[in-house]
């Protein structure tokens, strides 16, 4: 008996003797604490689709790097910041409509596939592994000071969106309100705006640019769907989005063959799908057409 207890903790052990899986786990945990913080306000302020619009900054943000032969960690977080504050500038009171972040999007292809040919025929060759990695992750290719100044830039997201969450929560659901009692909504806009483009940086690392949106919105609208106290959603969805982290990687070690991206993103879906399953259950339980039978 006491081996059977054993063995899973063994296997941890095991698994966590590996550099690359202590480095991923430690920069892991902090950018999802990040994602399902911001994520949550992301869900609730109705910017799901600047998050999207991020994801493709970030890819081109990396290729800029890589056109102009600097470090691709710079290009990831200074075009999602730039290009944030850019979205938050043409928005009306600092929250980019769908119109802004469209036209956006738009432009940053462009740019994108401008870097993608200065890149492919620059006279010192094309890694194409770095660009891959970009779009789809390199979790698992993190040194140790990557992944502690990951973890700790994670950190700083987190800490700052604890400290403006009663404001940006009272800000997002009633902003004429809000603006009213003299809470600075559009400094606020800013402000998350910039936090988002750090975090989708730090995300692309964790699940790529193309997937980042997936760690941002799938943890929030779970938690949203299992709760509606907006501080108990707020840390429920960081707790799933860490918990997606945690299963992910121990997914990715135990079957190699699944790319770490995949088992992350894979969790936090089937979390979504569970919370939705629950919600829709609960209103067929307790809906008066129900309690009259």
């Amino acid at each position: 008996m006491i081996v059977g207890f054993a063995n899973p903790f063994s296997g941890i052990a095991h698994m966590l003797g590996h550099p690359f899986l202590r480095y991923a786990f430690l920069a892991g945990t902090g950018i999802a604490l990040a994602s399902g913080l911001v994520g949550y306000f992301v869900v609730l302020r109705g910017q799901v689709f600047t998050g999207d619009a991020l994801s493709h900054v970030a890819f081109t943000g990396a290729l800029a790097a890589l056109a102009f032969g600097i470090d691709v960690r710079a290009g990831l977080y200074g075009a999602c910041v730039v290009f944030a504050v850019l979205m938050a500038a043409l928005g009306a009171r600092a929250r980019a409509d769908d119109t802004v972040v469209g036209s956006v999007f738009a432009w940053v292809l462009g740019l994108g596939a401008l870097f993608l040919t200065v890149y492919t025929t620059s006279s010192s060759g094309v890694n194409a592994t770095t660009g891959v990695n970009v779009l789809f992750g390199s979790i698992f290719g993190l040194s140790f000071a990557g992944a502690l100044t990951d973890a700790l830039l994670a950190l700083a997201v987190a800490v700052a969106v604890v400290v403006v969450a009663r404001p940006l929560l009272f800000a997002s659901v009633d902003e004429a309100v809000a603006s009213a009692r003299g809470v600075p909504t559009r400094t606020l806009g800013f402000g998350f705006l910039i936090l988002v483009g750090v975090t989708a940086g730090e995300a692309s690392q964790a699940v790529g640019a193309l997937l980042l949106l997936g760690l941002l919105a799938a943890p929030a609208g779970a938690a949203q769907q299992l709760t509606a106290r907006p501080f108990r959603a707020l840390w429920l969805s960081a707790g799933i989005a860490v918990l997606s982290v945690w299963i992910g990687l121990s997914i990715a070690y135990a079957a190699p063959q699944v790319p770490p991206s995949f088992g992350i993103l894979a969790v936090a879906t089937a979390c979504y799908v569970l919370a939705a399953a629950t919600a829709t259950g609960r209103r067929l339980v307790t809906s008066p057409g129900r309690a009259r039978t």
